[in-house]
């Protein structure tokens, strides 16, 4: 094993690495508010919108996200249309075809620990509210959303930790985050064990860094309804 290209190795690769943390934030901001956004619309009584939501959610998590890169990447930019919208200022850039791949992605399994969420609520909680004269917008806003938020950490913070190697998959489309930069040098070097070796160990150490603020989180928030 040579050490010196390990060490050699390190500088280009936390360089990728805050290519790898901004996909990830991008992603995961986007994500949360096209999740919320979905959560609600699956809490609709109009069977509608229910529908429309459950459509986007099932798609999204039923098929692999390999694919749904390759569709925006490769098959929106093939349609006419979209090359004479706004649209495609975005979608001519490989980055942020990967983050809006990424975010329709992780905002597909948000929407579901939401909505999970949003239906563990006793409703005692919201006729506590009510029996105080507070309107059921404020209560969904100030009381519904923030205990949602709360109860879903641990699941959400799964989702973080997926949606983070997830993003090893940019380098499909020409990003060169970790896993990119990590095979280019592999492609000069030809010593693919001492360069993912480094990759996962920064993956696994972003990973540690996500598990104990998500684990911090749900300690400092953790109530009783």
């Amino acid at each position: 094993m040579s050490f010196d290209l390990i060490i050699s190795s390190f500088p280009k690769m936390i360089n990728a690495a805050f290519i790898t943390v901004q996909l990830l934030s991008l992603s995961l901001l986007i994500g949360l508010l096209i999740g919320l956004l979905a959560a609600i619309l699956r809490l609709n009584k109009n069977i509608f919108v229910n529908k429309l939501a459950y459509g986007y959610s099932y798609l999204f998590r039923g098929t692999p996200l390999l694919v749904q890169i390759y569709i925006i990447y490769f098959g929106l930019g093939n349609i006419e249309f979209i090359r004479t919208t706004f649209l495609w200022v975005f979608l001519k850039e490989p980055f942020w075809c990967a983050i809006i791949a990424f975010a329709l992605n992780t905002g597909a399994y948000t929407s579901e620990i939401l909505r999970s969420a949003f239906q563990t609520i006793k409703p005692g909680v919201i006729e506590a509210g009510k029996s105080l004269g507070i309107s059921n917008k404020i209560i969904f806003y100030k009381i519904q959303i923030p205990i949602a938020i709360r109860q879903s950490l641990p699941a959400y913070g799964n989702e973080i930790i997926l949606m983070l190697k997830g993003t090893s998959l940019a380098s499909t489309v020409t990003i060169m985050d970790l896993t990119g930069v990590a095979k280019h040098i592999i492609s000069t070097t030809f010593k693919p064990v001492e360069v993912f070796i480094l990759a996962g160990s920064i993956y696994l150490f972003m990973t540690f860094i996500i598990h104990n603020v998500i684990k911090f989180l749900e300690k400092k928030y953790s109530f009783q309804q």
